[in-house]
């Protein structure tokens, strides 16, 4: 690359971007994302300016599943934000391909190993994309998340996401490809697409409490928490406090401090007591 006299790089030379593929053990491999094209470009502006436009999860999904499709191929997408703790991630699944996609999204929950890798690797790379083959010498290859992937031929991992000023994830996302569907070029563009992915991703959250907050709930249980109503599905799905904590990537310790508040707040005595009263106060539903 080289510098203008001002110190700055040439804005035609600003082509060359380090990308690795650390299934096969490249750290250091270097591809070349090149000039776009003009359907390129066209592409990404009215990706950037679609995101815009998106306030809703059924937005969310109408974009990356469509005209996203267009600029970053894949079969299944996981967004996963930060819920207070490093590590500790809520995530929704998008995908055309799935009936239930919901179902990427418990298993990507279930194996902390998953996020783990990805996210340490994100890291190792100073959060440039990083990519994983499901298959092979992959941490996580073993795992229930890694079969199903497989299954719907999308073994091919491509991550990137957004951290904050300490250099924690507050955001993460992972697009599942078919083999050959990764290349310099997509790395270049997932850096380009993912700030607005981020910001829109973030959007339907905020705007999706609010929604929530101006629905009519009976008392009782108006003061639980989003990761509280968490706990209670899984505690209605029969898990333990070791098993949550494994799901959430959180101590069984601190599984059962929630679980402590959740019984105070129901004004309960045990974990049968408070899925009767959620259920009843609609806080969960079946």
């Amino acid at each position: 690359m080289q510098l203008s006299p001002t110190g700055s790089p040439q804005p035609h030379e600003i082509d060359r971007v380090e990308f690795p593929d650390l299934a096969a053990g490249q750290d250091g491999a270097t591809g070349n994302a090149g000039a776009l094209d003009p359907s390129e470009i066209e592409s990404l502006m009215l990706n950037l300016d679609a995101s815009l436009q998106v306030h809703s999860r059924p937005h969310f999904f109408t974009w990356t599943q469509g005209l996203l499709q267009g600029l970053l191929r894949h079969e299944v997408l996981i967004c996963a934000l930060r819920d207070g703790e490093p590590l500790s991630l809520r995530a929704d699944s998008f995908s055309m391909i799935a009936p239930d996609p919901a179902i990427y999204t418990d298993l990507f929950l279930r194996d902390a190993s998953v996020a783990r890798s990805l996210i340490k690797a994100w890291e190792e790379r100073h959060f440039r994309p990083v990519t994983f083959e499901v298959g092979g010498d992959c941490p996580f290859a073993r795992g229930a998340f890694a079969r199903e992937l497989e299954r719907a031929g999308a073994p091919r991992l491509f991550a990137h996401g957004i951290h904050d000023a300490d250099g924690q994830a507050t955001s993460f996302f992972i697009f599942a490809c078919v083999p050959g569907a990764v290349g310099p070029k997509q790395a270049y563009l997932l850096q380009l697409a993912v700030p607005f992915l981020h910001s829109a991703w973030v959007r339907t959250q905020v705007n999706g409490r609010l929604k929530a907050g101006n629905d009519p709930k009976p008392a009782g249980g108006s003061n639980v928490t989003l990761r509280e109503q968490e706990i209670l599905k899984w505690i209605y799905l029969g898990k333990s406090n070791i098993e949550i904590g494994t799901i959430l990537n959180i101590s069984p310790l601190t599984v059962k401090n929630h679980v402590q508040k959740l019984l105070r707040k129901l004004n309960v005595l045990n974990r049968t007591q408070a899925i009767g009263k959620a259920l009843e106060l609609r806080i969960l539903r079946p």
